[in-house]
C-alpha cells in the first residue's frame, strides 16, 4: 500500500517537476473548514504588475500547495495573483485507506465513481472563502491538476448552480476554470440541475473553461477528460474548450501550461497590462 501512495505521490508531483526554481511565497497556516477537516498551509503568489485577477491554483492526490507555487511563479502571467491551498490529509479509498493529502476521497477512477459530496462541499467552501476577500475589481478564477482539476470543475458547477451540493448557497462570481489531468464530479445529474432554471443556464453559458487531457494517461484516462468536456458542453456550458495531448501521460509539459497562459490572459483580458 505504501508503495502505492509512493506512486501516486510520483505522479502527481511530476506535473510541476519540469520547474525546479522555487517560489518566494508567502505562506498562511492551515485552517479548520465547519465540516472538521484540517487544510493545510496556503502559498500566495504575489502578482509582479497590476493586480487584475486571482486564482486558486489546486494540486493533486498526495502533493501540496507548495508544489503548485513553483511553477506558477515562473509563468508570464504577472497581473495574477495565485493562491495555492494544500487539501486536508485523510483516508483515500483508492489508496486502500492510507491517509494523504486529498481535496476528497475517491476511489477507482471509473464509470460508477461514488462522489463524495461532503468531502466535494467542504473543499469548494475553502477554496471559496479563500477568494471571497479579494477585492470587488479584481476577476477570480478557479484550476487544479488531476483531483485539483476535479474540485476546481466541481467549485464551478456549484458557481453555475449557484449553492453546494448540500444546499448552501455558492455567493463566489468565477470568471474562469482550468482543469488538467482531471474529470467532473457529478456528471450524471448535471444536465438536468442546469436545465432547471433560466439563471442557472445563463451562467453556465457565459463560464470559459479549458480543460486538457494527455491520451496516454494512466491514471486519470483520457475518455474521462473527454467525456467531462462532453457533459459539461450537453449540460449548457457553451464556452468549454478541450485540448487533447497526444502520447501526454499524468503530467504537465510546457506547451501545455503555455496554452493556459495564453487562454488566462485573452479570457481575463491580461494583455500588455502590468
Amino acid at each position: 500500500m505504501k508503495e502505492a501512495l509512493k506512486e501516486v505521490e510520483k505522479r502527481s508531483k511530476a506535473c510541476f517537476g519540469f520547474i525546479a526554481v522555487a517560489a518566494p511565497s508567502h505562506m498562511n497556516p492551515g485552517s479548520r473548514s465547519t465540516r472538521g477537516y484540517e487544510f493545510g498551509r496556503t502559498y500566495v503568489v504575489r502578482p509582479k504588475g497590476k493586480h487584475q485577477a486571482t486564482i486558486v491554483w489546486l494540486h493533486g492526490l498526495g502533493d501540496n500547495g507548495s508544489s503548485s507555487s513553483q511553477l506558477l511563479e515562473s509563468l508570464p502571467l504577472p497581473n495574477i495573483k495565485w493562491i495555492c491551498p494544500t487539501a486536508p490529509s485523510r483516508p483515500v479509498s483508492l489508496l486502500g485507506g492510507f491517509p494523504c493529502t486529498a481535496w476528497f476521497d475517491v476511489g477507482e477512477i471509473s464509470e460508477d465513481l461514488h462522489d463524495d459530496i461532503e468531502g466535494l462541499d467542504a473543499s469548494a467552501a475553502h477554496i471559496a472563502n479563500l477568494l471571497s476577500t479579494e477585492p470587488t475589481d479584481v476577476k477570480v478564477g478557479i484550476g487544479g491538476f488531476s483531483m485539483g482539476a476535479a474540485i476546481a470543475l466541481y467549485s464551478t458547477t456549484c458557481y453555475a448552480l449557484g449553492r453546494y451540493g448540500n444546499g448552501h448557497p455558492y455567493t463566489i462570481n468565477l470568471r474562469a476554470t482550468v482543469g488538467l489531468s482531471g474529470w467532473l464530479p457529478g456528471w450524471r445529474s448535471l444536465r438536468s440541475k442546469i436545465e432547471s432554471s433560466n439563471e442557472v443556464a445563463r451562467r453556465a453559458a457565459s463560464m470559459p473553461i479549458i480543460l486538457a487531457h494527455g491520451t496516454s494517461d494512466d491514471v486519470v484516462p483520457y475518455q474521462f477528460g473527454e467525456k467531462s468536456a462532453q457533459t459539461l458542453a450537453m449540460a449548457g456550458f457553451r464556452q468549454v474548450m478541450f485540448k487533447p495531448y497526444e502520447g501526454l501521460g499524468h503530467y504537465t509539459v510546457p506547451k501545455e501550461m503555455n496554452e493556459v497562459v495564453h487562454w488566462l490572459a485573452s479570457r481575463l483580458g491580461l494583455e500588455g497590462s502590468r
